[in-house]
């Protein structure tokens, strides 16, 4: 019988590895330099084409991931990201932005999507006891890999930029590292037996001091997405998604537009954001282990409506940073409660088929998410209706978690009832 808790740190392994993506800042002027001839949007196709393949092959990669196990999938992830990273060093060798997107983008894109669902499933059958705080621990991981790989990237583009392509070694080494880092890791990924309990717990429903609360139902993928609550997680999704990524992407200029940060100042505030990324992770997902699934994402909803509205008109440095880093939390917490939601509606039977594919909103709302915020700010001159806008779309994630709590209420009295039918018959 394998340690949970090595499980759960080969799972870090994995999410803190393919977390790295979200430090793809620190390659955009170096590429701008190396292939002066590529515009600034089509170096950032390079990320978009990333996020877009990462959504995608979740979705695809699911059914692969329960048929085959975390620990093939794993490997076929290292294989895919690692792999991705060495061809993108070999397109930056060649000057060539083609190849980048192909290793960076595709290849690196799928080993994303198969990584980030491969430790999920895994860890919400080690941990019946804390769903929420297993998966948070997990996909904090992801968050942090950025503020680990980016002083890391800068650090070796730098050392290697006199021996002519900085960029270029860095994706080498880095892509061997990341490979030999995620197979480690995922060679000690195993389901647990069926049924499987730790002791504690065993022992305290053996005792009458626990109950174990049934999740709502046994689903597969293929009938779980004929269900309204799936389709209410994917609305849910999409929007905090997309509105976070957007306020991502215009922290920097709407930091030196509102507060008169300057460039220098503002990329300090940006560096710290995927720290509370991370804990936001972590903190949100573990509170939902008591707060209940569909009241955290209620939380979230309700902060970011506020605070969406706030954020423009903000003349404090501090304050702006308060509310800034609370949006970071919302986000990242948003994508750490989902699996334990899915397992908690749909049960465990099929629950990385049916991540992947709720993280088709991921891959969709990666491109909207920028292309409003750019829309908005050209037609407006300023990032505040762009604010008020995301706002405005955090209502309509307010109203389907309502609904979505109300759907928990019925299908959870529907669950004892039947329970009780069963005892009393007995």
């Amino acid at each position: 019988m394998k340690n949970r808790w090595l499980i759960a740190a080969s799972a870090v392994g994995v999410h803190a590895s393919i977390g790295s993506v979200y430090a793809f800042s620190v390659f955009k002027k170096p590429l701008a330099e190396l292939i002066p001839s590529a515009s600034d949007n089509e170096i950032a196709w390079t990320f978009s084409f990333a996020i877009f393949f990462l959504g995608m092959a979740a979705a695809i990669m699911g059914h692969f991931v329960e048929r085959h196990g975390p620990r093939k999938a794993g490997m076929l992830a290292a294989s895919f990201f690692g792999g991705g990273l060495l061809v993108a060093g070999l397109g930056a060798w060649m000057q060539n932005l083609y190849v980048i997107w192909l290793g960076y983008g595709v290849l690196g894109g799928i080993g994303l999507g198969i990584g980030y669902i491969t430790p999920v499933s895994t860890l919400v059958k080690w941990f019946p006891d804390h769903r929420g705080f297993a998966t948070g621990l997990a996909i904090m991981g992801f968050g942090f890999g950025a503020m680990i790989g980016g002083p890391l990237f800068n650090f070796i583009i730098d050392s290697f930029t006199v021996a002519g392509n900085g960029i270029a070694y860095t994706w080498l080494i880095m892509g061997v590292a990341y490979l030999l880092i995620m197979f480690a890791s995922a060679s000690y990924l195993e389901r647990p037996p069926e049924g499987w309990m730790p002791e504690g717990m065993k022992a305290a429903v053996a005792a009458g001091e626990k109950k174990i609360a049934r999740d709502l139902s046994q689903l597969t993928a293929n009938e779980a997405v004929k269900t309204g609550p799936f389709y209410g997680l994917w609305v849910m999704m999409f929007i905090n998604i997309s509105c976070g990524i957007g306020v991502i992407y215009s922290a920097s200029p709407l930091a030196q537009e509102t507060i008169g940060l300057s460039a220098v100042e503002a990329a300090a505030v940006v560096g710290l954001m995927s720290l509370f990324n991370g804990l936001g992770r972590i903190t949100w997902a573990s509170a939902s282990d008591y707060l209940g699934r569909g009241y955290t994402y209620m939380t979230f909803f309700l902060i970011q409506i506020v605070a969406f509205i706030v954020l423009p008109n903000i003349t404090s440095v501090i304050l702006f940073q308060v509310v800034l880093y609370l949006i970071l939390t919302t986000y990242g917490g948003g994508f750490a409660t989902l699996p334990a939601f899915i397992g908690d509606l749909f049960g465990t039977k099929e629950l990385g088929a049916i991540h992947g594919y709720v993280l088709t909103a991921w891959a969709l709302a990666g491109v909207a998410g920028p292309q409003i915020n750019a829309y908005l700010r050209t037609l407006t001159g300023s990032y505040e209706m762009t604010m008020y806008v995301f706002s405005g779309a955090f209502v309509v994630a307010l109203l389907t978690s309502f609904a979505m709590i109300a759907y928990i209420k019925r299908a959870r009295a529907k669950v004892d009832a039947e329970e009780e039918a069963q005892l009393t018959a007995v």
